[in-house]
């Protein structure tokens, strides 16, 4: 059974490009535009791994980390912020939030995909 790898992020180009790298990798990729939809998914779906925007509407990817890591279904799902803000106190915030990792963008497909393999094998 393929892994299943929900992409939350506002831009439908991000989140496509996201399934346009992980799927021929043996990866099933869902999405969402924004961190309440993501929620809504993770609940539902339950996937192995989360790869989440951080600046979107609705809830941004610090508070969807945040809630995701107090339910039973979120708690031990690797997360990965990829996102174009990089600076060392954002990244603080996300660590502190509960992020497994950090990606920027714009990210290279060998590198999404290094990262999705460490974590899901």
């Amino acid at each position: 059974m393929k892994k299943v790898v929900l992409s939350i992020d506002d831009s439908k180009a991000v989140r496509e490009m996201i399934s346009f790298t992980l799927e021929p990798e043996g990866y099933r990729v869902i999405g969402a535009a924004d961190g309440q939809q993501g929620l809504d998914q993770l609940m539902s779906v339950g996937p192995d791994m989360v790869i989440t925007d951080l600046n979107m509407p609705v809830m941004d990817g610090l508070t969807f980390i945040a809630k995701a890591r107090s339910t039973p279904t979120g708690s031990g799902v690797p997360i990965v912020m990829l996102t174009t803000e990089s600076s060392p106190d954002m990244k603080r915030k996300g660590k502190s939030a509960g992020a497994t990792g950090w990606i920027d963008k714009p990210f290279d497909a060998d590198k999404l995909i290094a990262v999705t393999k460490k974590l899901l094998g």
